[in-house]
């Protein structure tokens, strides 16, 4: 499957869903103003990412780190010089200077970065050659960095991804000093029970870094990961699942310490019909916090998220349209205390839920003037 188009026309979390659901393998390319970036798929997974708007070698990073001494590195760059193709970081393993696994766990952090570096993108073009592993040629990056030995799910690295970009964001003060709650929930008089909130509210705080950007959505996908990163930044785990009439498909993940989780959530159904307690959130549409009720489908889930039955569980119905269109599931395992406070959560959900009908209805109107095209 090829694939190619401008970031304008397709958001890059609706690309990379598609690439990772359906488990493709390739090179996905980007250029524009900001300059060249290049992510390799093993079978919907990213096992390299790089960009030359870094401006530094994945070698430089650990070169800072103190790992390798400055005579090895210049070493490693005049090698470079004379195979310009070989990244600087293979000549580093090569020379025995460094392990395997210390190359690994700078990649990791290395291609959060570079996401972080693409989500801050609004254009440019890009191209997916499906099958096409062999980097060299297609672009003109100075280094190429290294492909990992166990590939890294998309939707865990855009959360990352997203998180590093709000960390660099909130650093600058124009665009942390000009944002307010308010701006994001009009009509609710926010600004001044924020100042009063605890400096420990973490959902309070999420809420305030996030809802800015899910004030203009482009897509549904983007929703569900905004929802998924918030979440995190409060509970150990937790799983996003999308309600049929009959049953509730998981969509995406985060915390799990399972085997390949976003392959096996994406592969969860379970039936509500079974279950009480599901049926009986989705009925009066609210959020539930406290045990959870033991039957067929609840010990069902809990079989599949792996661990002890947790102390505590939260469970947040997304409303679009006036139905339940998604569950999202939280524990923490772990922890002996209570759920804390999650009123900033709950927030957020809600605006979620508005922001999927502003997204759903955009669709449809796209559809209606393509069908008045064709006929």
């Amino acid at each position: 499957m090829s694939l190619t188009g401008r970031l304008e026309d397709l958001a890059l979390a609706d690309i990379f869903q598609i690439l990772s659901i359906g488990r493709k393998t390739g090179t996905f390319i980007i250029g524009g103003s900001k300059g060249t970036a290049v992510v390799v798929f093993k079978s919907g997974l990213i096992v390299r990412a790089e960009t030359d708007e870094i401006g530094r070698s994945l070698g430089e990073d650990i070169l800072d780190a103190g790992l390798i001494k400055e005579t090895v590195f210049s070493m490693a760059v005049e090698v470079k010089t004379q195979l310009p193709s070989k990244p600087i970081a293979e000549i580093l393993y090569e020379f025995g200077s460094v392990s395997m696994e210390i190359i690994e766990s700078f990649t990791k952090k290395r291609i959060v970065k570079v996401m972080s570096h693409l989500l801050a993108r609004e254009d440019g073009d890009f191209r997916f050659e499906p099958d096409k592993l062999e980097i060299e040629g297609m672009t003109d990056l100075p280094d190429l960095g290294w492909e990992l030995s166990t590939g890294l799910s998309p939707e865990y690295l855009l959360m990352e991804g997203a998180r590093v970009y709000d960390e660099s964001y909130q650093s600058e003060p124009s665009g942390a000093e000009e944002f307010s709650v308010e701006d994001s929930l009009e009509g609710q008089d926010w600004e001044e029970d924020w100042e009063e909130q605890p400096a420990d509210r973490t959902d309070l705080s999420s809420l305030k870094s996030l809802t800015q950007e899910l004030r203009f959505p482009d897509s549904a996908p983007e929703i569900t990961l905004l929802i998924l990163r918030f979440a995190s930044d409060i509970f150990q785990r937790g799983v996003l699942f999308m309600v049929g009439k009959h049953e509730m498909v998981g969509l995406g993940q985060f915390g799990l310490e399972i085997d390949n989780p976003d392959e096996k959530v994406r592969e969860t159904a379970l039936d509500i019909d079974r279950s009480n307690f599901f049926k009986k959130i989705i009925l009066e549409q609210m959020p539930y916090k406290g045990v959870m009720e033991k039957d067929e489908v609840t010990l069902e889930l809990l079989n599949e998220l792996g661990g002890t039955w947790p102390s505590e569980s939260a469970v947040f119905p997304v409303i679009a349209d006036g139905d339940v269109v998604a569950l999202l599931y939280c524990d923490n395992p772990d922890a002996e205390e209570s759920i804390c406070e999650t009123d900033g959560l709950d927030i957020f959900i809600n605006q979620a839920g508005l922001a999927l009908e502003k997204s759903l209805l955009k669709r449809k109107l796209h559809e209606m003037e393509q069908r008045k095209d064709t006929a």
